[in-house]
């Protein structure tokens, strides 16, 4: 069966490397037809059915335009579906692409890893749902279970194995992420984290690491763990996958996540995605701020919401940090480090820095910008 499986696997990798040099010249209903037809066996825009209306939108833009957006293969496409239905628990809808995966070349060991990489980020009841589904497909094909074991790592060096690969994606480590739990159990939750997610399921077979990193993006896109997607986007990076692979992996997961969630993975990958800027090219300065203490309180919220629209949207804003005298809580101190002046020049023009600049005209008695010099250029503020 296995034999069988691979040789299927090697034809069909010829014909979709020729689908993806046709496709281009060919309008959406041709694309979906054919791409329809090679995942599942079956015909498209039959118009029938209780809803063909609606089956009609859907095939049409998923298999028609999401399915030729960027520079996937169709292997990847369905793992990237899967894991994304698996994740959501949609389990119907996983058993057919659990099907269609196969029919591209997915091994079942492939297909196996891609259910199991879910439980760190799931855990481990919806995943044994979506690897139950996932083994009734199997069985119908006559594929035995179990299937062949992955796992590479014994007790005794889980932590070293792990660590390796944490290592490798996120170097420096985040040792500092659960400091400050109660009973310093964070310490406990880190080397789960290296243990059990890098050493025990990352390291696993099947899938490579760089495949892993990136199903493991969009199971956070589907869940719209955003503070992961922006450390993420980096692991993925430092793996070997490009801004453009990640792009069109969240593209993929659009049809069955929805704009808002992919909207919000595709605005960190812009935020990360910023060409790096030397560090001697920083604008660096001090801005020095007396405030009307009467109106101090609604100063502070129009700065609150200023400098915080101003991180999270503008990827050449370094850094805006701002400080209040203890005896004299209206005068201000705000260091604002930005890429270079072309980036503090396109601040000025955003309409969060308007809203707070027309907002707080009549609360600043006197400002001063001293524009400083940094001793060590480009060093982090943690």
């Amino acid at each position: 069966m296995k034999k069988t499986i691979g040789i299927i696997a090697l034809v069909l990798a010829g014909s979709l490397s020729t689908m993806a040099q046709t496709t281009s010249t060919m309008d959406r209903i041709e694309v979906c037809k054919q791409n329809y037809h090679t995942l599942f066996g079956g015909e498209a825009l039959t118009g029938q059915g209780t809803d063909p209306e609606m089956m009609d939108i859907l095939q049409k833009f998923i298999f028609g335009e999401v399915f030729r957006t960027g520079n996937l293969t169709m292997k990847q496409r369905e793992m990237i579906t899967c894991i994304t239905l698996a994740t959501m628990q949609t389990l119907p809808q996983l058993k057919a692409h659990a099907g269609a995966a196969l029919n591209v070349g997915v091994t079942p060991e492939e297909l196996r890893e891609v259910m199991y990489l879910t439980a760190p980020f799931i855990g481990f009841p919806k995943m044994l749902n979506a690897v139950a589904t996932v083994n009734e497909v199997f069985k119908e094909r006559g594929i035995s279970l179990p299937l062949e074991k992955q796992g590479t790592v014994t007790e005794e060096n889980r932590h070293e194995t792990g660590k390796a690969i944490q290592d490798k994606l996120y170097p420096g480590g985040i040792t500092s992420v659960m400091e400050g739990l109660p009973g310093y159990m964070g310490k406990d939750v880190e080397q789960f984290l290296t243990d059990y997610f890098f050493g025990e399921i990352y390291s696993r077979g099947a899938l490579d690491l760089q495949t892993r990193e990136l199903l493991g993006y969009c199971v956070l896109t589907t869940l719209e763990a955003e503070s992961q997607l922006h450390s993420h986007y980096h692991g993925n990076i430092n793996v070997g996958n490009t801004p453009e692979t990640l792009t069109a992996a969240v593209i993929q997961c659009l049809p069955y996540i929805g704009f808002p969630a992919a909207i919000k993975a595709l605005r960190i990958i812009k935020q990360e995605y910023v060409k790096p800027v030397a560090a001697e090219n920083n604008l660096v300065r001090l801005s020095k701020i007396t405030v009307d203490p009467i109106q101090l309180d609604a100063y502070n919220a129009f700065l609150k919401e200023e400098i915080e629209a101003s991180m999270r949207l503008e990827p050449g804003v370094l850094t805006l940090y701002a400080t209040s005298e203890k005896d004299a809580p209206y005068r201000m101190t705000i260091l604002e480090i930005y890429a270079d002046r072309a980036a503090y020049e396109s601040h000025l023009k955003t309409p969060h820095f308007q809203k707070y600049k027309q907002g707080t005209l009549d609360m600043v008695q006197e400002l001063e910008l001293v524009d400083v010099k940094p001793l060590i250029p480009g060093l982090k503020i943690k």
